[in-house]
């Protein structure tokens, strides 16, 4: 027990040396600061994703979506035009189908976020169109088909 006169009771709460007292985070959990760029654009993908389920009933629940940061093989013949942004793999035996997006490639060809969230809607659109057999329009009406 410290007597009243003592340094230690005069000084009260633990501060720092400037009398601010004990320093906080930086930023809250809810403030997108916390939120890195690998985490929103897998919020992207899913938003992209969830916007196509209600077209595709459940054949759309044996799908499934991976974002990578960079393809992992070189391209397939099909894919001489560069890098590819996106993959879908069909189902195969007990593995189900997979559509698979590149984060970096996509995150290259973007100026902005409005324009990151354009590219990477019409992929997700574009890989399940082909997984599907379908024409990335029927699928979504709001596929950007290039046209001006």
């Amino acid at each position: 027990m410290t007597s009243p006169g003592s340094p230690a009771a005069r000084r009260g709460p633990r501060r720092d040396r400037r009398g601010r007292g004990v320093r906080g985070p930086l930023a809250w959990p809810a403030v997108p600061a916390m939120v890195t760029r690998r985490q929103q654009f897998d919020d992207l993908v899913l938003d992209s994703a969830a916007r196509l389920e209600s077209r595709l009933g459940p054949r759309f629940e044996q799908v499934e979506f991976a974002v990578e940061d960079v393809p992992t093989t070189d391209p397939a013949p099909w894919e001489r035009d560069g890098v590819p942004l996106g993959r879908a793999f069909p189902s195969h035996g007990r593995q189900p189908a997979r559509v698979v997006i590149y984060r970096r490639p996509i995150e290259a060809r973007a100026q902005d976020q409005r324009e990151l969230t354009a590219i990477v809607g019409d992929v997700v659109v574009e890989q399940v169109a082909a997984l599907f057999g379908m024409a990335p329009g029927d699928l979504d009406p709001r596929y950007d088909t290039g046209e001006d």
